[in-house]
C-alpha cells in the first residue's frame, strides 16, 4: 500500500481554508474513488487527471485509488484540485519524490493534454499560503494575480510536466516574489469636467465622496444623473494597498479580476432586472454579489423605483453594517460590502414632473404609487438627496459650440479629488474612518454642532418630522461639509446645507 499527502486550498467566503489531499493506493480491482464532500466539478477530475497523466507519458496505476479531500465537512468545488490529485498519484506511485511536497501548496485545473488552466480565487489562496509560510504552485495564467500578495512565493507553471520537472529538480520554475504595483492603474475614468451645469449636483457629489456618503439623485431623463455617478470613482481618494488587496480578493473570488485594474475603484451598475441573489450574492457555494464586488468602490442603481422593492430592501443591512451575511442550510459565508451607494430616479413615471415644457400628465395617485416603490426605511438610510433639473437650452448650446464661450469654468476630477482627499485625511486623523461610518457614540463625540446649529437642527426635525436616523445622518453630512471647508466647528450654515439634502423626506 502507498500513501501521499498534498496540500491545496478551498474557498469559503473570503477565507481559503487548507485542504489536505490524501491519495491511497491499494490492491483489488482498479477503481478511482473521490471522498470528502466533492461536488460535480471535483468528481469529474477523475477523467481529467487520468487523461493528463497518460498524455504526459506517466504511468496511471491500475489499482484501487482513493482520494480523500480533508476536512470532510468542507464542500469542495471547481477544478482547482486536479493538480494536487495528479501530484498525489505520482508521489504515491513513486514516479516523483514526495520529500518536498510539504513545502508547497498546489492548485490548478488540468487540460486533457496536461496543460494548466487558470483558476478563480488565486489571490485569497496566495494570502493564506503566505500566512502559513508555504510556496504556492498554480497555473501561469493566474500567477500575476497571486503575485499581488506582498512577499508571497509564487511558482507559475504551464503544465503538469513543468511541475513534476521542478519537484524532481530537473528544471526549476523561476519563482515570483509577491509585490503589488507601485503605481495605480491608469483606468479610463470619465472626467467631471464633461458634465455641463448642475453645480448643485456636483457639490452633493463632492460631499458624498469626501465622507463616503450615500446619494440619491432625482430629476427628469437626460439631465446627467448617470454621468455624475460614473464620475464618482474619479474623485474618490486613491485606494490604499490594503483596500486595493481587499477589493481585488473579492473580484478574484468571482473570477473577474485582472491585474491591469489593480488600484482602481470598482464601479458596479447592475440592471434593474437583477435579482436579490445577484445583488447580495449566494448560491449553493456562496459567491459575492454586486454589493461585495463594489467593496471600497461605487454601487450605482439607476431607475430606483423600477427595482423590485424586496430586492432593494436587502441593501438595508449592508448599508448600516458594511458586511453581508449569506446563510445556507449547509454553510454560512460573510463578505465585506463597504460600498458607496449612489442611486437615481425620475420624479414621476413619465419623468417630466415640474418640467417647463409641461409634458407631465401623471395623476397624483400614480406619482405616489411610483415613489412608494422605494421603501421608507431604505430612503432613511440615504444621506444625501439632490435634485438634478433639466438644463436650460442656452447652457447646452453654448457647451456644444466649438470654440464658443464656456458657460462655466469646467472643474476637473483631479481638482475635486485633491479637495476630497484633504477632507478624508482630516476624518482619518480625527476618528480613523470616514464620517459615513461613524457609530452613534462616535457621532456624539465628533459631530456636535454649535448652539446655533443645534437650534436650527431641532427646528428642522420638528418641521420635517425626521427620524432619529435622519438626525444622525444630517450631523454626519454637516461634519463632512465642515471638513471640506477646513473648519473644526459645525456651524449653522453647515447644518443648514446638510438639512437641504434631505429632499426625499419631503417627497
Amino acid at each position: 500500500m502507498s500513501l501521499a499527502v498534498v496540500l491545496s486550498r478551498g474557498l469559503s467566503g473570503l477565507d481559503a481554508p487548507l485542504v489536505t489531499v490524501e491519495v491511497h493506493l491499494a490492491g483489488g480491482l482498479p477503481a478511482f474513488n473521490l471522498v470528502g464532500l466533492p461536488d460535480t466539478e471535483v468528481r469529474e477530475s477523475r477523467d481529467r487527471v487520468r487523461a493528463a497523466l497518460q498524455n504526459a507519458q506517466f504511468e496511471f496505476p491500475t489499482r484501487k485509488i482513493t482520494v480523500n479531500l480533508a476536512p470532510a465537512d468542507l464542500p469542495k468545488e471547481s477544478g482547482r484540485f486536479d493538480l494536487p490529485i495528479a501530484i498525489g498519484i505520482l508521489a504515491a506511485t513513486k514516479q516523483i519524490p514526495d520529500g518536498a511536497l510539504a513545502d508547497y501548496e498546489f492548485a490548478g485545473e488540468l487540460a486533457l493534454g496536461g496543460s494548466l488552466r487558470p483558476i478563480r480565487g488565486a489571490l485569497p489562496m496566495a494570502l493564506c499560503a503566505r500566512r502559513d509560510g508555504r510556496a504556492f504552485v498554480l497555473p501561469i495564467a493566474s500567477a500575476a494575480e497571486a503575485a499581488l500578495v506582498r512577499e508571497a512565493r509564487i511558482y507559475p507553471a504551464s503544465s503538469l510536466l513543468a511541475v513534476c520537472a521542478h519537484l524532481t529538480g530537473r528544471e526549476s520554475i523561476s519563482p515570483l516574489v509577491g509585490e503589488p504595483p507601485r503605481t495605480i492603474a491608469a483606468t479610463a475614468v470619465p472626467d467631471l469636467a464633461d458634465v455641463r451645469g448642475q453645480a448643485h449636483a456636483k457639490r452633493a457629489l463632492t460631499i458624498a465622496a469626501a465622507g463616503a456618503h450615500s446619494l440619491l439623485m432625482i430629476g427628469p431623463p437626460g439631465t446627467g444623473k448617470s454621468m455624475l455617478a460614473q464620475r464618482l470613482p474619479g474623485i474618490l481618494p486613491p485606494l490604499t494597498d490594503d483596500e486595493a488587496l481587499a477589493s481585488a480578493s473579492i473580484a478574484s473570488l468571482a473570477g473577474r479580476f485582472s491585474p491591469a485594474v489593480w488600484g482602481a475603484r470598482p464601479y458596479r451598475a447592475p440592471h434593474h432586472t437583477a435579482s436579490a441573489v445577484a445583488l447580495v450574492g449566494g448560491g449553493g457555494d456562496p459567491r459575492p454579489g454586486e454589493i461585495s464586488l463594489a467593496h471600497h468602490g461605487v454601487l450605482f442603481l439607476d431607475e430606483l423605483p423600477e427595482w423590485d422593492r424586496r430586492v432593494l430592501d436587502v441593501l438595508r443591512e449592508p448599508l448600516e453594517s458594511g458586511v453581508i451575511h449569506i446563510s445556507r442550510a449547509a454553510r454560512q459565508s460573510t463578505f465585506p460590502a463597504e460600498f458607496q451607494f449612489v442611486s437615481a430616479m425620475n420624479p414621476c413615471p413619465c419623468g417630466w414632473l415640474g418640467h417647463a415644457s409641461g409634458r407631465c400628465h401623471c395623476a397624483l395617485d400614480k406619482i405616489a404609487r411610483y415613489r412608494g416603490r422605494v421603501s421608507g426605511p431604505l430612503l432613511d438610510r440615504i444621506d444625501l438627496g439632490v435634485e438634478v433639473p433639466a438644463l436650460a437650452s442656452e447652457a447646452v448650446a453654448l457647451g456644444a459650440i466649438a470654440g464658443g464661450p464656456s458657460p462655466e469654468k469646467a472643474v476637473t476630477s483631479a481638482e475635486v479629488q485633491i479637495e476630497v482627499t484633504g477632507a478624508r485625511k482630516r476624518q482619518l486623523a480625527r476618528q480613523g474612518k470616514p464620517n459615513a461610518r461613524l457609530l452613534p457614540r462616535e457621532i456624539e463625540a465628533n459631530c456636535r454642532p454649535d448652539s446655533a446649529g443645534a437650534a436650527l437642527l431641532a427646528n428642522a426635525m420638528a418641521r420635517l418630522s425626521l427620524s432619529a436616523r435622519a438626525y444622525h445622518r444630517i450631523l454626519k453630512v454637516a461634519r463632512t461639509i465642515a471638513d471640506l471647508a477646513g473648519e473644526d466647528a459645525i456651524t449653522a450654515p453647515f447644518v443648514a446645507e446638510a438639512v437641504g439634502y434631505r429632499r426625499f423626506d419631503r417627497m
